[in-house]
C-alpha cells in the first residue's frame, strides 16, 4: 500500500486562497467537476460561485419561512436556514433546513417544496445534514429534538438520530446520538460515518445487506481532544477522513487506522476553554458560545474536495463571509453526484 500522503502534509496559512464574498453562513458547500461551487446561505437558498469567481444567489420561493435576523443569535434560530446540501439525481438541491426543521427540495430557479416535516406523526427535530448514496437512498441526520438547539449543547443528551427518506416519508434507522451532524460513506459504502458533535467523536455503522445500519462503534479516539466539537467530514481517495471542529476552529484528519492529526488550529484558546467549562457543566450561554469563532473560517463547519482533480479543499463556516481553500496532497473521494449525468445539470444552471 502506498504511503499515506497526509502524514507529511502541513498547511501554510499564507498559501490559503479565498473565493466568494458577502456570503451568509456558508455552512455546506457542493462542488461540481467544472469548478462551480454551491454554498448554503442564510438568506434562504444557495449561492452559485462560478469557476471565474462570479456569483449569484438563488433563494427559495417560500418567503413565508424567511424573516430577517435581528441579532446574531436569532440568525441561527429563526426563519429558513439551509444547512446541509446534496444534489438529487436530476440536479435539484436536497436541503436539510435547520430553521424550518424540514427536508426540502429546491430547483435551480428557486422553486422549493417540503419533502418531509414529520416522522412517525411527530415533529422531525433539528434537521442537520442530507446525503444521497449510489443507490439513490436519501440519508438525513437530526441533531436534537429540542427546538432551540443551543439548549442541546450538553454532555448528557443523546436524542439525535439518523433517518432515511423513503417512499415520501422519514424512517428512523439509528438513534441515541449526541447531536448528530454530518455523515459520509466510505468508498465501498460499507460503513457510514457519523459525527457526534457533543459526543466529541466520530461513530461508524456497518451497512447490512438489508441496507440498515448495524454494528455501531467509535472510529478513532473516543474524544478528539480539547475543543472536540466535530461538525463536517469528508473522505479523501486514500481513506483519510478529514473533519472540522466548529467552536474551536480546527481542521483535523483521521487516518484509516484512526490516528488523529490536527492540520489547523485557528481558535482562541482562552475562549475555547471557557466554552468547554460551560459545556461540561451544562451551562452554555449565548455569550460564551458566540465569543468563539475566528481565523480563516470562523466556526469551521465543513470540508469539501473540489476542482477538476478533486485536490482543492474548501472549508465551510457558520460565521464567515467567504470560503477559504488550499491544495491537498491527495484527491478527495468523489461524491455520488460526480458521476451523475452532467448535461442534465448544466442545462439547468
Amino acid at each position: 500500500m502506498k504511503a499515506n500522503p497526509i502524514l507529511d502534509f502541513g498547511i501554510e496559512t499564507a498559501s490559503i486562497g479565498y473565493t466568494g464574498h458577502d456570503l451568509q453562513r456558508p455552512e455546506c458547500i457542493l462542488a461540481e467537476p467544472d469548478g462551480t461551487l454551491w454554498s448554503a446561505d442564510a438568506r434562504g437558498g444557495v449561492v452559485r460561485i462560478a469557476a471565474d469567481g462570479s456569483q449569484r444567489i438563488v433563494t427559495q420561493n417560500r418567503s413565508q419561512h424567511f424573516q430577517k435576523a435581528a441579532t446574531e443569535a436569532t440568525r441561527y434560530l429563526d426563519g429558513t436556514l439551509p444547512n446541509g446540501l446534496a444534489f438529487a439525481r436530476n440536479g435539484d438541491f436536497l436541503i436539510s433546513n435547520f430553521g424550518t426543521d424540514c427536508l426540502e427540495i429546491m430547483s435551480r430557479d428557486g422553486g422549493s417544496r417540503v419533502l418531509a416535516d414529520s416522522i412517525e406523526g411527530e415533529p422531525v427535530g433539528k434537521v442537520n445534514f442530507v446525503l444521497r448514496d449510489s443507490q439513490d437512498r436519501i440519508w438525513v441526520t437530526i441533531s436534537t429534538k429540542i427546538k432551540n438547539w443551543m439548549h442541546a449543547l450538553r454532555t448528557d443528551l443523546a436524542d439525535g438520530y439518523l433517518a432515511r427518506y423513503e417512499a415520501g416519508a422519514f424512517r428512523i434507522v439509528a438513534d441515541g446520538f449526541h447531536f448528530t451532524n454530518e455523515i459520509r460513506f466510505d468508498a465501498r459504502e460499507e460503513f457510514l460515518y457519523v459525527v457526534e458533535t457533543t459526543g466529541g467523536c466520530i461513530t461508524r455503522l456497518r451497512i447490512g445487506q438489508n441496507g440498515n445500519p448495524e454494528e455501531r462503534e467509535v472510529f478513532g479516539p473516543r474524544s478528539l481532544g480539547k475543543g472536540a466539537w466535530p461538525d463536517g467530514i469528508a473522505f479523501d481517495a486514500h481513506g483519510n477522513l478529514w473533519g472540522t471542529m466548529v467552536y474551536s476552529d480546527k481542521l483535523f484528519v483521521l487516518t484509516p487506522q484512526g490516528d488523529l492529526k490536527i492540520l489547523l488550529d485557528e481558535g482562541d484558546a482562552e475562549k475555547v476553554d471557557a466554552l468547554e467549562r460551560a459545556f461540561r457543566n451544562g451551562q452554555v450561554t449565548q455569550d460564551v458560545l458566540f465569543a468563539t469563532g475566528q481565523g480563516i473560517a470562523p466556526w469551521m463547519a465543513s470540508v469539501t474536495f473540489g476542482g477538476p482533480d478533486l485536490q482543492t479543499v474548501y472549508i465551510g463556516s457558520l460565521k464567515g463571509s467567504r470560503i477559504p481553500y488550499f491544495r491537498a496532497p491527495v484527491a478527495g473521494l468523489p461524491m455520488v453526484h460526480w458521476s451523475d449525468n452532467q448535461s442534465a445539470r448544466t442545462q439547468r444552471t
